[in-house]
């Protein structure tokens, strides 16, 4: 692979890094790629997370169009994420991140 581009917002690998990039992020793709998840099984997946990083790291991946949030209108509010289609495609990654992972 050859490296012509820029590290600006042209470079695919940057535009990757920067919705991928930050801490806690793949996990919460890997944990979604497994299907429809509830806040709190999130949070008790991805533990020591903090709620508060959680919350954050989800709204950027719903901002990014990588997760779809939905509230039901109970008592509490349930709340479920899931990936969308957009999101999906970061599978690979997320195999690649493994493999690379697992021979270290």
């Amino acid at each position: 692979m050859q490296n012509n581009c820029l590290c600006d917002e042209t470079c695919p690998v940057s535009r990757a890094s920067a919705v991928l990039g930050g801490k806690w992020t793949t996990l919460i793709i890997r944990d979604l790629l497994g299907g429809t998840r509830r806040y709190s099984e999130l949070q008790r997946s991805l533990s020591p997370i903090s709620p508060r990083m959680l919350a954050q790291r989800l709204r950027e991946l719903e901002q990014a169009g990588l997760v779809y949030k939905r509230i039901y209108p109970t008592v509490p509010p349930r709340t479920e994420y899931s990936l969308t289609d957009r999101g999906r495609r970061a599978e690979n990654v997320i195999a690649a991140l493994a493999a690379f992972g697992a021979a270290l």
